[in-house]
């Protein structure tokens, strides 16, 4: 997409060859610090929350899930919100809906 993004996600060369649990690398997550910032600012969320949160989307993206539709994105967003509530972080879909 031609913008401004908060996360990247880079599988590794060998993604799709083996299952996640078989994998020892599933690829780099980047973050974009200065948009996660602003982001956090915005939302009016912990910048540590807004980080985790985004930590678990890029991983999630490694491991084969994506929201190009929308029953694809609320596969991922339930999965998103079930891992960051077992680490103390609030739905950050939950204003949103």
């Amino acid at each position: 997409k031609d913008k401004p993004t908060n996360v990247l996600s880079f599988p590794s060369p060998d993604a799709g060859v083996l299952e996640a649990e078989e994998a020892d690398f599933l690829g780099d997550v980047i973050l974009a610090r200065e948009t996660v910032m602003r982001e956090a600012g915005e939302l009016g969320v912990a910048a540590s929350h807004h980080l985790q949160h985004l930590v678990v989307h890029g991983l999630l993206h490694l491991l084969g899930y994506d929201h190009e539709n929308d029953d694809d994105a609320e596969v991922m967003e339930a999965l998103e919100t079930t891992a960051l509530s077992s680490i103390g972080v609030a739905d950050p879909y939950a204003e949103l809906e």
